[in-house]
């Protein structure tokens, strides 16, 4: 598994804490001969057994076809070249409709066979209050030409949990995102972070946090009209029509070995978790062990995201009991098979449930 951070932007969103610059041909060059450099010198660490590649940021769409070609090559050179299982490129949808099919064909060429599109909404004042590039009629027109070079493996990113995003336009946009029809949808909760603009305006009162029971209800409506559109809900955040679950971020919540290259790149080992320092030139790379107790409420935690839950036998030899029966008896937590797992109708509090176990 191998994850690029690709830390540009053409510009930054209102609600983004990313590590991320301003996109210039000079820093994208440095920060291809840096990443080559990189994916050489840690070749060995890298994990072929999953077989996935993610392009993640930032905008890896502001990225040249040259610069991601010798990117591509380099990973070949060192032995960990496509074809790829999962191949996924993460695309503003502005980049999408400016660069055009021709682009998109190339991308497809180079093995990329999976697109994920940054919508967040299809909303046009909402849109503009986020400082996306694009407006809803040009997310739509990237879709679409998505599906014209012929990719058949497409995500769409939402965001909900604002405190001006009406349920009305929530339903809109919604029901907009699956007249597209796309195979995956993910859906984030808006969260205030970092250094941020949003979190500037909230410590000047020009922002307030959406109450939790308007989260809440806008949560419980996606997670209905997706299931009416027969979407499976595999992990809090993502749906997916059968088949079409992210083989790569699966990875992550199996807690499967990854390399994560570039600024401000996070990988795990398996025992240790390290990350690049958040700096366009000269990055430096740092490491940590994670204790055994880490590594039980890591694995509880990420596999209690998933519909498929965590192991019986490991849970109950790490919770315990009457926590375990009293969750049950709520129906906050529910066993199949030799399985446990968190319904559906209580993945919203998911973070208090796994804190009661842990």
């Amino acid at each position: 598994m191998i994850y690029i951070h690709v830390p540009f932007c053409r510009s930054f969103c209102t609600y983004c804490d990313f590590f991320s610059e301003i996109a210039e041909d000079g820093a994208i060059k440095r920060y291809t001969d840096q990443l080559c450099k990189e994916i050489r010198q840690r070749s060995k660490e890298i994990d072929d057994s999953l077989k996935t590649l993610y392009f993640g940021g930032g905008t890896p769409s502001v990225l040249p076809l040259s610069d991601l070609t010798r990117i591509l090559l380099t990973l070949e050179e060192c032995g960990h070249g496509g074809p790829y299982k999962e191949f996924t490129m993460e695309m503003n949808p502005e980049d999408v409709v400016e660069k055009g099919l021709p682009y998109l064909q190339s991308l497809k060429m180079l093995g990329v066979n999976r697109i994920s599109l940054g919508f967040q909404s299809l909303d046009d004042d909402l849109l503009k209050w986020m400082n996306r590039r694009h407006n809803a009629q040009r997310a739509k027109e990237a879709f679409k030409l998505v599906r014209e070079a012929g990719f058949d493996n497409v995500s769409i990113d939402l965001i909900f949990g604002l405190s001006n995003l009406s349920d009305k336009v929530w339903e809109d946009t919604i029901d907009q995102a699956l007249a597209l029809e796309p195979e995956h949808i993910s859906c984030y909760q808006l969260t205030v972070d970092g250094d941020s603009v949003l979190a500037h305006r909230l410590e000047n009162g020009e922002y307030e946090e959406a109450p939790e029971e308007l989260c809440r209800g806008q949560y419980d409506l996606l997670c209905s009209k997706l299931k009416a559109a027969g979407f499976t809900h595999y992990e809090i955040s993502n749906f997916a029509k059968p088949g079409y679950e992210a083989v790569h971020n699966g990875g992550y919540w199996a807690r499967r070995p990854y390399v994560g290259l570039g600024p401000a790149a996070h990988s795990f080992s398996g025992r240790g978790r390290s990350w690049n320092e958040s700096v366009l030139d000269g990055y430096s790379h740092s490491e940590e062990a994670l204790s055994v107790e880490d590594e039980k409420v890591e694995t509880l935690m990420l596999a209690l995201r998933t519909a498929r839950g965590v192991d019986g036998e490991f849970l109950l030899a790490n919770c315990l009991p009457e926590n375990v029966n009293r969750l049950m008896e709520e129906g906050a937590l529910v066993k199949v098979g030799r399985r446990y797992r968190i319904p559906e109708d209580h993945f919203f509090v998911s973070d208090q449930i796994i804190r009661e176990l842990i």
